[in-house]
Order: structure tokens, then C-alpha cells, then sequence
């Protein structure tokens, strides 16, 4: 069969991947030179720890496993196997550590608690202001400014393969047993099944039906630093991100204290990566209301960098980039917001903060469902 996929993020870049790997021909198009959207503005996280019991940590295990095989077919994306830290800084957040490590899926995301010195034999730059930490060794990073690159590298080798960038579509039709794209240059292009991902673009293409889809929009805020002068060696959140993520809602959580108004008013956790290059990629900040502010709330960034510098016992180097996104996100408590618009057309979208860690899992999901 022939796929045509549109969009070059993380989702049209899995889905393309998966397409190919079971033995589909596709040509993936992207109105952008490349994707300059939620795909790269993230921390490149593989994140299972806090994923919701059920579907949704089962979908984070198997994407696990798949970037794990993309890494060993495409080893110059820098997948890092490092795990993460989240680092409780009292003791209402050790006791929601030790709650969830009596859920009956702890041992699926090989959870364990550390005391400090356990911690920092796993990570010896944590030498600021914290009691324990939760550890999971299955979360991962790769790189948000190369993997794509290095997918559409790895997927060009193969002749079953065609992107064309700097397209921009503006239709697509069921047109009997095809599908039909038609680009605002006036090209067009049939295959079997079209696979349209479009991200937070809720406009472009189907409005009407993303209308009425649940899924909304969401703007976050990020930051980078100079390079750190060691060697952080996981990813690392902070206590506030066991009330964001839904691994985490056991009874204790209603224990913790009241954020600080700067967070709780930009419903904000730390996270924070190294990337390759030494550099800290630091957020984050959620806004749900539209229209979104246009402007950079400098706040946050303020305070997250007093956060991060207190964990680490240290400043952290000064911000050198600030930059915000947007991202889409189901409401209705599932994995992404797959659409059959047509017999033959399919819309992937919704994913929320979960895309580059869910993606392959998704795409995977989505083609064996067509096959």
C-alpha cells in the first residue's frame, strides 16, 4: 500500500518510520523546511515513570521498547537511556514516593526510592536542598534538534521513501478506493490511505470534525541555559510534578502543600535535561485558556531557575534561550485523538506533552489498525 502522511513532526515521522518498517510505500509531505512546531520544542523526553495506570502506561512501556529499536537502527539520534530523579524536597512528597511505590504497577515502571547518598551515586551533580528521590531507570532522552533529522536521514535510504517539504496541503478527499492530497502549488498525490498530524493545527484541514473532537490547545513555556560545567546524568523532575502527571494520584498527594502563587497560577513543574551539548533544557508552564498570551511571562522562568539551582546546590549557568509552544492535547482521558475521516483517511493528533515519548507506540498502533 501506498501512505501518504502530512506533517513532519514526531507523530508523521513515527507513522512514516512504522509505514515503512511494514513494508509500505509513503511519501510524507510537510508545509514547513522542517518541522519547527511542538516536535522541537520540547525536552526530548521518553517519559514512562508518571504515565496513568492502565492503556495509557502500557502504551509508554511499548514506546519504550520501540525507541530502543529505532536507537539501535538509527544510532545517531543519541537516544540516552539515563532514567530520571524526582527529587522530594519534603516529607508530604517522600510519603506520595512511598504510596505509589505500593500501586500494583510500581514494579512495570521499576520505580525504587533513593535516600540523598543513593542519589547521588546515581547522580553525583545533586548536592543541593532535598530529602529523597523517586528513581525510574526506564525514562529517556534523545535530542529534540536532531531526531527528526536523523529519522528522515535513516528513511530516505529507502527508495519506498518520498519527503517533500515546504508544501503546503490544502486538501484532502476520498476519491474511491484513493486518496487524494492537493497541495497549494496545484501538485497532487493519491495513495491508499492518507494519514493526516496535524498537531496543535486544528484548522487547516477537517476543522469541522477537529471541532468537535475532544482535544484543546496548550501553550507552554521553556527555557535553555549556557552549558552546566558536569555532567548531569539523568533527567530530573521535582516534587511538583507528581501533581501533573497521573502516575501519581494516590491519597497522599492531597497531603502537599500549597504550591507558591507563581507556580500554581502557571500550573508549573520542573523538569529539566542536558542536552548533548552541556546546555539545560528547563520548563515547564501550562496555559489552557485561549487566545494565548503572545507575550513571555519572565516569572517562570525566574523561579524555576531558583528551583533547579537549589536542587543542584549551585546557580545554575544564566538563561541564554526562552521560547514557548503549543501543543494538542485529548481531554477525554486517551492516548491521542485518532479520527477516521474518510474510509481511507485517518487524522492522529492529541498526544498532548506525551508525543516524542508516545509516538512510536501511536504510529505503531495506527498502521498495524490499517494492515
Amino acid at each position: 500500500m501506498k501512505y501518504l502522511i502530512i506533517g513532519g513532526g514526531i507523530i508523521g515521522t513515527a507513522h512514516a518510520y512504522e509505514a515503512l518498517k511494514s513494508g509500505h510505500q509513503v511519501i510524507q509531505l510537510e508545509r514547513d523546511d522542517v518541522a519547527r512546531s511542538a516536535s522541537v520544542r520540547n525536552f526530548g523526553l521518553v517519559w514512562v515513570s508518571g504515565r496513568k495506570s492502565g492503556a495509557e502506561l502500557q502504551t509508554a512501556v511499548r514506546a519504550r521498547q520501540l525507541w530502543d529499536e529505532i536507537h539501535q537502527a538509527i544510532p545517531e539520534l543519541l537516544f540516552r537511556p539515563n532514567g530520571s530523579l524526582t527529587l522530594a524536597i519534603n516529607e508530604e512528597e517522600v510519603a506520595v514516593m512511598e504510596e505509589c511505590l505500593r500501586k500494583e504497577d510500581a514494579s512495570l515502571r521499576q520505580w525504587q526510592i533513593l535516600d540523598r547518598d543513593e542519589t547521588q551515586r546515581i547522580n553525583p551533580a545533586l548536592r543541593g536542598n532535598y530529602l529523597a528521590s523517586l528513581w525510574c531507570p526506564l525514562d529517556a532522552t534523545v535530542e529534540p534538534g536532531l531526531v527528526l533529522h536523523s529519522m528522515r536521514e535513516y528513511l530516505l535510504r529507502n527508495d519506498d521513501y518520498i519527503w517533500r517539504n515546504n508544501l503546503d496541503v490544502v486538501e484532502v478527499r476520498s476519491d474511491g478506493s484513493k486518496a487524494v492530497v492537493i497541495a497549494r502549488n496545484g501538485e497532487i498525490f493519491e495513495g491508499d490511505i492518507a494519514i493526516v498530524c496535524p498537531g496543535a493545527d486544528h484548522t487547516s484541514l477537517f476543522k469541522e470534525q477537529l471541532d468537535t473532537a475532544p482535544i484543546r490547545r496548550v501553550r507552554l513555556q521553556m527555557m535553555s541555559t549556557a552549558p552546566l560545567d558536569e555532567a548531569l546524568t539523568t533527567s530530573i523532575a521535582d516534587g511538583d510534578s507528581m501533581r501533573y502527571y497521573p502516575g501519581y494520584e494516590v491519597p497522599t498527594l492531597q497531603n502537599l502543600p500549597p504550591q507558591p502563587k507563581v507556580a500554581s497560577d502557571n500550573h508549573m513543574q520542573l523538569l529539566m535535561v542536558q542536552r548533548a551539548d552541556g546546555t539545560l533544557t528547563i520548563g515547564d508552564t501550562h496555559e489552557y485558556a485561549e487566545p494565548f498570551e503572545f507575550k513571555l511571562n519572565e516569572d517562570p522562568y525566574t523561579y524555576l531557575h531558583e528551583v533547579a539551582s537549589n536542587l543542584l546546590g549551585k546557580k545554575l549557568p544564566p538563561i541564554i534561550h526562552r521560547w514557548d509552544g503549543v501543543y494538542s492535547q485529548v481531554t477525554d482521558g486517551g492516548i491521542c485523538d485518532r479520527r477516521v475521516i474518510a474510509q481511507n483517511i485517518i487524522s492522529v493528533t492529541g498526544p498532548g506533552g506525551r508525543g516524542n515519548t508516545l509516538a512510536p507506540a501511536i504510529a505503531e498502533e495506527t498502521i498495524k489498525g490499517l494492515s
